[in-house]
């Protein structure tokens, strides 16, 4: 399907089949889910046996891997639907898109055999470690953590923090330093692939945000790494990094959508609500400003967030990324928006437990600093306007 056209009849339906099996299965779980532990693992993988026998396991990963083998452009619209439970993708099967699209791209044969059968699976797991304790983001120029030569491979030494699912990774993708940094600080970087059970690797600590658990702090004592796990070239990493970065964010971006979709739809029912009273609040004027403010955030973001998506399937078409940056800060304003609006109509109930939108708040309030800060994106997209 092109991006911007009508969804086809085929893509139409399974947008349909994921978003009732989110709301279904996942949305009911989501408390136990935020949770952690033996109870959240347990339920997590029932409800991934669930989401194979229903055929929406995997749905953008290769099929000859066992995915479902939907293209980028008609995945996008899935991905939304998935997105309207931060738990959607883990339980469905795509979380591992950006690494298994990362290993089949970069790996060696070996590596290939040994991971992306068990990835796509759900098998095994992978993370993403690039963010370092003390650095300011993910600037390639502040990477410390080192790989250094060994007769048998390479040496890994450093720390890593905010790595997503960590403690049950099976494979670390890694960003190390083999070079110096160069005049503009992006040279000298390295992508590793780290077996988990490797000596002196070491989950640190557990870094909950705001109460929610599920990111990781890591340190790489001495590692030794066999030099067949460097995913592409030695001092290539930022071309392997920055491959998944662009993807990666439009992924963030549909999912953030799907959530603000999820707001929308909790501000409309009780604006239009009359159980509680009459007249329904929608009948206020103020009320149906937050209405439209969230309309127009969302739709907005919405049209950018398609834009980036084309990007990403043609990227000649886009080459500074700016859509991608684009709809990276606008999806994250939009949630932001539609998540405090469906969250003051309904009072305090929008602050209990009773309704999805403090997770809606507090994941929208995580968007403006995940995959680079809206501040780095605004300023990087009007450097490259104002330079034509």
């Amino acid at each position: 399907m092109t991006v911007g056209r009508e969804l086809s009849d085929g893509v139409s339906v399974l947008v349909g089949r994921v978003r009732d099996f989110v709301v279904r299965e996942v949305e009911p779980w989501e408390d136990v889910l935020d949770g952690g532990g033996d109870r959240a693992r347990e339920r997590r993988e029932e409800l991934r046996g669930r989401a194979v026998r229903e055929g929406l396991w995997a749905l953008p990963l290769p099929e000859g891997l066992g995915g479902g083998g939907l293209g980028w452009a008609e995945y996008a619209p899935v991905a939304e639907a998935e997105g309207r439970s931060d738990h959607g993708p883990s339980v469905l099967g795509s979380a591992a898109l950006l690494d298994v699209r990362t290993l089949d791209a970069h790996a060696t044969p070996a590596l290939r055999e040994r991971y992306l059968e068990g990835l796509v699976s759900g098998r095994l797991r992978a993370c993403f470690a690039m963010t370092e304790p003390g650095a300011r983001g993910s600037d390639p120029a502040t990477v410390a953590t080192t790989a250094t030569p060994d007769p048998r491979g390479l040496r890994v030494r450093g720390a890593k923090w905010f790595v997503t699912g960590a403690r049950d990774a099976d494979l670390v993708i890694v960003v190390a330093r083999t070079g110096p940094p160069g005049p503009r600080g992006r040279d000298g970087l390295t992508v590793l692939a780290v077996p988990a059970e490797a000596p002196g690797v070491r989950v640190v600590r557990e870094l909950p945000v705001w109460g929610v658990g599920g990111q990781y702090e890591i340190a790489f004592d001495d590692v030794l790494v066999d030099a067949d796990h460097v995913l592409g070239e030695v001092g290539g990493g930022l071309r392997v990094a920055g491959s998944r970065v662009g993807l990666g964010r439009t992924l963030r971006s549909l999912r953030w959508i799907g959530q603000a979709e999820r707001a929308f739809e909790l501000l409309l029912d009780r604006a239009r609500d009359t159980e509680r009273g009459t007249p329904a609040l929608g009948e206020y004027q103020l009320v149906r400003g937050s209405v439209f403010e969230a309309h127009l955030a969302l739709t907005s973001a919405r049209s950018l967030v398609r834009a980036a998506v084309a990007a990403v399937e043609d990227p000649a078409s886009d080459p500074g990324r700016t859509a991608v940056a684009t709809a990276k800060v606008a999806a994250a304003r939009a949630l932001s928006t539609v998540a405090d609006a469906a969250a003051q109509v309904h009072g305090a109930e929008g602050l209990g437990p009773d309704t999805p939108l403090p997770r809606l708040q507090r994941v929208a309030r995580q968007a403006r600093v995940l995959d680079g800060p809206d501040e780095l994106h605004v300023s990087e997209v009007a450097r490259r306007l104002l330079r034509g």
